[in-house]
């Protein structure tokens, strides 16, 4: 059992959980990081970031991430490509279970993320981050001039529509409703936009493309209109999912406080959660942001909560 304990376990290996390690090591903490069963969190699946600092040709998600681990491991942190099915927080030390083992920690930071809810459909997965994205302020940029759609209703939808007429020629929301669920002042700004246009009342039935070379692209869309049935196909060559974003807390739920929307609830000005020893960093904690570089900077100000919680213990 003794082998199992550590000062510090991370739970989650995006841009939060691999900054909290690097800097958890380099205080010579040694941490043990939990990178789950699919490790680089929502990066993974980004083909080109181009807004992250430091590299102004741009740089693969999968690679950056990877960049982050290697500096973590190259100052003790240690990784493990396992998911944490259980926690127990309401003891100290700390308990964490992964399906067949038992370990135990004086502090926990918890950077397990959040993942877009997407439509399910399988045409969407085949161009995910070939045209089909969940983030505009991410993707927005490749889309100059070029027709787009956006699905959702609420205030993230007209957000990213919003966000995305500054690139593209034009912006179709599709809704499923026949009116938005956004504030009034942010419908008021789509409907005044002259770039943005509505489809009332339609679901995106399949996203449509072409494969040329290698290159998957996005050509069009296939809409079907609830009230009718009828199906009829739109251009477009960028589909941005905005129907909202699902924190993964699932196993935290009871044991430390999370909001109605299920966010890890943040206690003052810093990275502490309900529960004093336990850390929350990155998208599992923000709504609001949702960037790598937030969740960086996240993850440095948790590690650095991290020691100074264990360093008032003594």
């Amino acid at each position: 059992m003794k082998d199992n304990h550590y000062k510090v376990i991370i739970i989650g290996s995006g841009p939060a959980g691999f900054t909290a390690g690097i800097y958890t090591a380099r205080a010579n903490l040694k941490p043990l990081i939990f990178e789950g069963s699919q490790p680089g969190g929502q990066l993974m699946i980004t083909t080109e970031v181009e807004n992250y600092p430091g590299f102004p040709d741009g740089v693969m998600g999968p690679e950056l991430m990877d960049l982050f681990r290697r500096q973590a491991e190259k100052f003790g942190a240690v990784c493990i490509t396992k998911d944490v099915t259980k926690v127990d927080f309401l003891v100290k030390p700390f308990k964490l279970w992964t399906d067949d083992e038992q370990y135990t920690a004086d502090s926990v930071i918890i950077a397990t993320g959040a993942k877009a809810k997407l439509l399910n459909l399988e045409s969407e997965k085949k161009y995910f981050g070939y045209g089909v994205s969940a983030c505009a302020t991410c993707d927005g940029f490749f889309f100059k001039d070029l027709d787009v759609a956006v699905v959702g209703g609420g205030d993230t939808a007209i957000e990213e529509a919003s966000f995305l007429s500054k690139f593209a020629k034009k912006v179709i929301i599709i809704h499923r409703r026949n009116e938005l669920r956004a504030s009034k002042i942010m419908q008021e700004r789509a409907f005044k936009n002259p770039k943005i246009s509505f489809i009332w009342d339609s679901v995106v039935e399949e996203v449509l493309g072409k494969e040329e070379n290698g290159r998957k692209s996005v050509t069009g869309l296939k809409i079907k209109n609830l009230k009718t049935g009828e199906i009829s196909e739109i251009k477009a060559e960028g589909l941005f999912i905005a129907i909202g974003h699902e924190p993964n807390t699932q196993i935290f739920k009871g044991q430390i406080d999370v909001n109605e929307n299920g966010y890890i609830k943040l206690v003052g000005k810093g990275t502490a959660t309900s529960v004093p020893g336990v850390f929350a960093a990155g998208d599992v904690a923000d709504p609001v942001y949702r960037q790598a570089i937030t969740a960086a900077g996240s993850g440095c100000a948790a590690a650095i909560d991290v020691e100074r919680y264990l360093e008032s213990l003594h």
